[in-house]
């Protein structure tokens, strides 16, 4: 059973480690379904963005201890998808 592509990219991560890794690696980064793979990935950034992808590296980012006076909570954890794009796609989110 496939997947949707909006099911598999939640949303790309704007950080400066994000633009760091565009600007001079040709990176992107997304946040990812935690179940997706690197295929469905790959797959789901060249259906949305239409570009051609060389290669996708995962981690999955642990959710974070976090109190509130009395009360202590975990943040959910999370996955990050390093997505290489080939050498034509450069501007991938320049604006207009």
């Amino acid at each position: 059973m496939s997947k949707q592509p909006g099911e598999v990219i939640k949303r790309p991560l704007l950080t400066e480690k994000g633009t760091q890794l565009s600007e001079n690696l040709q990176q992107v980064l997304f946040e990812v379904s935690l179940d997706a793979n690197k295929i469905e990935i790959r797959d789901a950034v060249e259906a949305i963005y239409d570009v051609k992808v060389e290669s996708v590296r995962t981690q999955v980012v642990r959710g974070k201890l976090k109190r509130l006076g009395r009360n202590v909570g975990r943040r959910p954890k999370w996955k990050k998808a390093i997505v290489s794009l080939a050498e034509g796609d450069i501007d991938f989110f320049a604006a207009g």
